[in-house]
């Protein structure tokens, strides 16, 4: 038993496999910790209990001091007789396995030799996240264009399957993500680290370091991205309470600002947008997205038949200049914010829908004022019909 196989860069096909000789050489080269683990490997073996098998090998990987043999157990012992393994359950030993790689080119070679001996057809979760697991090898080694030809490989698997494990749609969803947040592309980002976080308990699959930077990321896409205006889900997430009581608090503040339109605090927060060097550098989109956050939160407190607002109203309630609310008012048709129309002639913007979005408190008190409103106006109209109803009865 040895380490040096990790440092050679091709796999040719293992010698067939010698169990008593495979048992020997590990039981004098490993410490006695891992001594147990080898001796049920080998009644397993000769037993042909597949699954037992395959369970004391994660145990066996999962074990500290396995780390230096970890590689070699794999391609000497599992090699022979993984077609009678679960491909799924192999190709996920397989990866934990393939982190003990320390050489990229070496690392590759393992993830896509072991590829070739998973059937797509029978096993297409299998070959998922396989393919998922060598594109993020690929993106920690600089290689955009591969990691993305490989991530769309796995879409197009993934897309054509009925379902599949969560751990198999977490890793294609988690390593998209990362080549997006690679690429600064904010919105897919966004939307694929959401998709990544339905897929996983972040409670107990991710670290409170993980938890913390996903969160920010999280955050930073959502203010960001040029076609997020609705940050309901993200506000819903447990993965923002990451962000209580550290430096980045003020992020979720900002969001939450956000999501009311309200300018005033957005002010009140600007000047610490400077600890996030990037959203600095983004002040005059972040200025303008709070505008049109707060001109959809203006148009959704009026009620239906009070959504007519002269171009001067939408100047004092997004804080704009009057020569810019038309403009401004035109990117929310643009982005489908909101439905209407504008009259120029009388600088009046008519609104007859805006998106949905949810809702703080605040403004659910502001909704449930309204709805009272709504019924009180419905009893003064039944009211005034029913001794007509009654007359003509």
């Amino acid at each position: 038993m040895s380490t040096s196989s990790m440092a050679v860069d091709s796999h040719p096909p293992a010698p067939k496999l010698v169990l008593d000789e495979f048992i020997g050489t590990a039981l004098t080269s490993t410490p006695p910790e891992l001594h147990p683990f080898f001796e049920s490997f080998r009644t397993l073996h000769t037993r042909k209990l597949w699954h037992q098998l395959t369970l004391k090998l994660f145990e066996f990987v999962d074990h500290p001091l396995s780390k230096p043999f970890r590689v070699d157990v794999f391609e000497r012992f599992v090699t022979d007789f993984e077609s009678k393994m679960n491909q799924l359950r192999l190709v996920e030993l397989g990866v934990k396995v393939s982190k003990e790689i320390d050489n990229p080119q070496t690392h590759l070679t393992f993830l896509t030799s072991l590829l070739t001996r998973i059937n797509k057809e029978t096993s297409p979760d299998a070959y998922i996240l396989l393919y998922a697991n060598i594109a993020h090898a690929k993106l920690l080694y600089g290689d955009l264009e591969g990691t993305k030809a490989d991530m769309d490989e796995a879409w197009k698997i993934l897309d054509s399957v009925e379902s599949v494990e969560n751990s198999v749609n977490a890793a294609y969803y988690g390593v998209a993500a990362d080549y997006y947040k690679a690429k600064a592309d904010y919105a897919p980002y966004y939307r694929n680290s959401l998709l990544y976080l339905a897929c996983v308990d972040p409670a107990t699959d991710m670290t409170a370091e993980e938890r913390l930077g996903r969160a920010h990321d999280l955050g930073i896409s959502a203010l960001l991205g040029d076609t997020i205006y609705n940050f309901g889900e993200l506000l819903m997430h447990p993965i923002l309470d990451a962000l209580d009581g550290t430096t980045y608090e003020w992020i979720k503040k900002l969001l939450f600002t956000f999501n009311e339109g309200s300018i005033g605090k957005f002010e009140a927060l600007a000047p610490l947008l400077p600890q996030e060097p990037i959203l600095q550098e983004h002040y005059p989109f972040l200025r303008q997205k709070i505008c049109l956050m707060a001109l959809i939160e203006s148009v959704f407190k009026r009620s239906a038949d009070n959504r007519t607002m002269s171009f001067t109203t939408i100047a004092e309630e997004t804080r704009l200049p009057t020569d810019e609310v038309e403009h401004l008012v035109m990117k929310a048709l643009s982005l489908k914010l909101i439905r209407g129309s504008l009259d120029q002639v009388d600088q009046k913007a008519q609104i007859t829908w805006v998106q949905p979005r949810v809702l703080s408190r605040q403004q659910i008190g502001g909704l449930a004022k309204r709805l009272e409103s709504w019924v009180n106006k419905l009893n003064v109209v039944e009211q005034r019909i029913a001794p007509e109803m009654l007359t003509t009865a």
